[in-house]
């Protein structure tokens, strides 16, 4: 019997008006699988991870999740918001800039999707919310209001939210760009943590020392389209194309190691 993988995305195309930003995009994720998504500015890394969710609606193209298909009915018809909000529970996403509820408590930000999403009761949400932050070692600042948090420890509340929902996959969309580079090795390290889990993921990241020790998969992309995917080994250390080639000694050159 065949299993369907965990999540497959297939010819996916994006454009804003005339500008195209994903051309034909596809690739599957399995259970347990990470696959890190890297490449250049622009080159739709980031459009990419938001059309599986359809914050950014594809124009053409599939997304499915567990063989069903996200975002459209089998008509082609899009979905609402609210019909699709179950689909989107099993989809977390860590955004780059946190975006915490600023009149919250912590534990409030983390609890409040498990109630909205799950119809978990507020003190069992409560109860998960704790356990989650300490998850991401921050059990001491359940109390405490976002804007008392260093940006490290935000982007870490929002990683606790996303697994608040209880999803089959996360999405990290570049989740330590918007950090001081003293605060990143604190987020890195979570997400290590919950790799080490056999949490499916697909990450966005421009660390690519990262990517090397926690995918299991690399997709490089430019121009909108993937150039090259395969192993951690086989895309970083034996690359095919010249345009990886180039692009990994512009990082070298530019004093970001691998």
């Amino acid at each position: 019997m065949l299993v369907n993988p965990l999540l497959e995305v297939t010819s996916l195309s994006k454009a804003f008006g005339h500008l195209a930003v994903l051309n034909n995009i596809s690739f599957k994720l399995e259970r347990g699988e990470r696959v890190a998504l890297i490449g250049p500015s622009g080159s739709g890394k980031s459009t990419c991870l938001r059309s599986i969710n359809y914050l950014e609606p594809p124009t053409a193209g599939e997304i499915r999740l567990e063989g069903q298909l996200i975002g459209r009915r089998p008509n082609g018809q899009r979905m609402t918001d609210r019909a699709m909000a179950p689909q989107r529970a099993e989809i977390g996403m860590v955004f780059q800039h946190f975006n915490l509820w600023p009149h919250l408590s912590v534990r409030d930000n983390v609890a409040l999707q498990p109630q909205k999403v799950r119809g978990m009761s507020r003190s069992d949400a409560e109860m998960l919310a704790d356990d989650l932050l300490g998850k991401v070692h921050l059990a001491h600042k359940a109390e405490a209001m976002p804007q008392q948090l260093s940006g490290g420890q935000q982007q870490r509340v929002a990683i606790a939210r996303a697994l608040a929902q209880q999803p089959k996959i996360l999405l990290f969309d570049e989740p330590t760009s918007a950090l001081d580079p003293e605060l990143v090795g604190e987020v890195l390290t979570v997400i290590k943590e919950l790799a080490a889990e056999g949490r499916a993921m697909v990450l966005v990241t421009h660390e690519i020392a990262f990517a090397r020790e926690v995918a299991d998969r690399i997709i490089f992309m430019d121009g909108g389209q993937i150039v090259e995917e395969g192993s951690v080994k086989s895309v970083l250390d034996q690359p095919r194309s010249p345009r990886l080639r180039q692009f990994l000694a512009s990082l070298k050159l530019g004093g970001k190691h691998e």
